[in-house]
């Protein structure tokens, strides 16, 4: 009955009910999402490609003009509705008035790194060079610790603000405030009732927050935070616009910690992702330009260049290096320097690559036992683990899995001492976060949290089997009904000839695109699988033709030995529909479109009806 009713809502497109990844393909509109993409192009004047995009992803034909155009000071909200937020902003406001020493404690991944980094290159315009400390993911762990602020502490620092973690550090904040060290928190985790012992904590998913920015990244609160403290100091200590530092220059920053922490790309952060792929492309950030430069990234940059290119290489140090590296490249305004630490971070993440390769073959193994040899059958959630895992790369491993069986998936670490590290992923309709924080109520974790999607986790081996089944019987109806039935939803069916650089322009109207708001996905409907060949580590370089003559470059990421790409494979020279993305390729000058492929299906196996 379930599956009927989505037939009539959401029609099959080209007749898929079962592609090589187990999907039905359906087309993103229904029949009167469709009319309403119909009206929006003819009282709108948009092209009808785009109606489709902005229909597909609930843009009301009353909301396309300004979602088309988002404002930064339309969407930006009253800094003061965030709770502390003034208190916050006065006292850093004063800090740096007085020049009180400071100190920035940041998270290891591209949002921490991002939020450092606004701090330090907003009071290094001021003339003070605060201290930075972001910890080591083996020795600190996440999060402040006592040690570590009382090395700040011990080194000068009278001020500390945490970015991008401390909502929960209560022991370490505790240590702090007897040694007399103030804190201030800029977060955005999820957090319980009770709140840490600091000066101030402004995070929008405080329970008693009402601002309605919970969808916020850490940068983006950060962001915020200076907002305030530039207003504050205007009003209070009489500073001059000249005087303080242009914030606009530092979107760039906004943009990739939003983009790589996978918050929704919707409100202020549409506008920051927006305005801070503009800035970008001006390569004014030494260090960014280095690591575009090292990572390929031509043209124009966009939200695909910035989760799939830059970030991995950023969060490359925290995983396997030096975790302070993505840091000090964002900051770094020498040339020289700049491109020795991208260098550095491109090593890291081969390296990263091939630690992951080793590591994924075995949590593969685990979890094809878990699931007795069949992806469909098995747990809800699946937990791998072993003692020679590095803890740096389970989130990578997690992912893998959760992409592979489509369901949440957990990879722990275990170190000598018996405490496993572990960080997970989810699928739609299943939070995650939530499960884990009960898991820490009911003792079966030291610790945990995180978000729907994400989240991470502290567990005794001797607890493994009693957190399998309390996973297991939580979200198990969860699962099953996101489970039900696998859809890839389509915006629509493009031809070879039809992928053209004209067409992308047009989608371009619509973007950018990212969690929240969905790139665009084509079908591609009987092309020829003229060319297939391994490239990189495990990735899938494809020509496919149209009927016209015409070809299409493509590649499918991480394909190889998966059943994707063992459908590529056995392609050649058939005929197969493919689904994907479309984007521009400006490898050597000359733009070209390239079709990312998501998945593919035999036409023969294809029933329409």
């Amino acid at each position: 009955m379930a599956f009927a009713q989505a037939a009539a809502q959401h029609p099959l497109i080209l007749g898929v009910r079962q592609s090589a990844l187990g999907r039905s393909w359906r087309d993103r509109l229904s029949e009167e999402g469709a009319v309403q993409a119909l009206a929006m192009a003819q009282r709108a004047g948009l092209n009808e490609v785009v109606a489709r995009v902005l229909a597909g992803r609930a843009v009301g034909l009353a909301a396309a003009e300004s979602f088309l155009n988002p404002s930064l000071k339309e969407l930006m909200p009253d800094p003061s509705s965030l709770v502390d937020m003034d208190k916050a902003a006065a006292r850093f406001a004063t800090a740096i008035v007085e020049r009180t020493p400071l100190a920035v404690f940041g998270d290891y991944d591209v949002d921490g790194a991002t939020s450092a980094t606004l701090l330090l290159r907003y009071l290094r315009h001021l003339g003070i060079e605060p201290q930075i400390y972001i910890p080591d993911r083996l020795i600190d762990g996440y999060g402040p610790n006592p040690a570590a602020l009382e090395q700040l502490h011990d080194q000068g620092a009278q001020l500390v603000v945490s970015v991008d973690c401390g909502s929960t550090s209560f022991e370490a904040f505790a240590h702090a405030a007897k040694l007399g060290l103030e804190v201030l928190v800029l977060d955005h985790h999820q957090v319980g009732e009770t709140l840490p012992p600091v000066g101030a904590l402004v995070n929008p998913n405080r329970q008693d927050d009402l601002s309605g920015q919970g969808h916020l990244a850490a940068c983006g609160v950060v962001f915020l935070f200076l907002v305030a403290v530039n207003r504050e100091l205007r009003a209070k200590h009489r500073a001059t616009a000249a005087q303080l530092p242009d914030l606009m220059a530092l979107l760039d920053l906004v943009a990739l910690g939003t983009v790589c922490d996978v918050v929704p790309l919707k409100g202020l952060n549409r506008a920051y992702v927006t305005k801070g792929l503009q800035v970008m492309a001006k390569r004014e950030n030494v260090g960014l330009a280095a690591l575009a430069d090292i990572s390929r990234v031509s043209g124009k940059p966009s939200p695909f260049h910035l989760g799939y290119m830059l970030g991995p290489r950023i969060n490359a140090g925290g995983r396997i290096g030096d975790s302070a590296l993505g840091a000090k490249l964002l900051s770094c305004d020498d040339r020289s320097e700049a491109e020795h630490l991208a260098a550095t971070l491109e090593r890291l993440n081969k390296e990263r690559q091939a630690l992951e390769a080793v590591m994924l073959e075995e949590a593969e193994a685990q979890a094809f036992q878990q699931c007795s040899g069949d992806s469909e059958a098995g747990p809800a959630v699946l937990l791998t683990g072993s003692d020679g895992w590095h803890p740096g790369v389970v989130g990578l491993l997690a992912s893998r899995l959760k992409e592979r069986y489509t369901r949440p998936s957990f990879a722990i670490a275990f170190g000598k001492d018996g405490l496993g590290t572990a960080s997970g992923r989810s699928i739609d309709g299943v939070d995650l976060g939530a499960a884990v924080r009960a898991a820490v109520e009911a003792g079966f974790l030291v610790k945990g949290g995180g978000h729907a999607m994400a989240a991470g986790l502290t567990v005794e081996q001797s607890n493994v089997a009693e957190l399998r089944a309390f996973m297991d019987e939580r979200l198990r109806d969860d699962v099953a009904a996101a489970r039900q039935e696998r859809v890839l939803k389509l915006d629509g069916v493009v031809t070879p000839a039809g992928a053209s650089v004209a067409l992308l322009d047009q989608l371009e109207q619509a973007g950018p695109y990212g969690a929240g708001h969905s790139e665009p996905v084509f079908a591609l409907p009987s092309v020829l699988v003229k060319y297939v060949d391994e490239v990189g580590k495990g990735h899938l370089r494809v020509t496919l033709g149209g009927n016209d003559g015409t070809s299409l470059k493509a590649i499918a990421f991480k394909a190889l030995g998966q059943p994707l790409g063992d459908l590529l494979q056995a392609s050649r020279g058939k005929a197969l529909h493919v689904a994907g993305a479309l984007s521009l390729d400006t490898w050597q000058g000359q733009p070209k479109v390239q079709l990312r492929i998501i998945d593919a299906a035999r036409p023969e196996t294809s029933r329409y009806g």
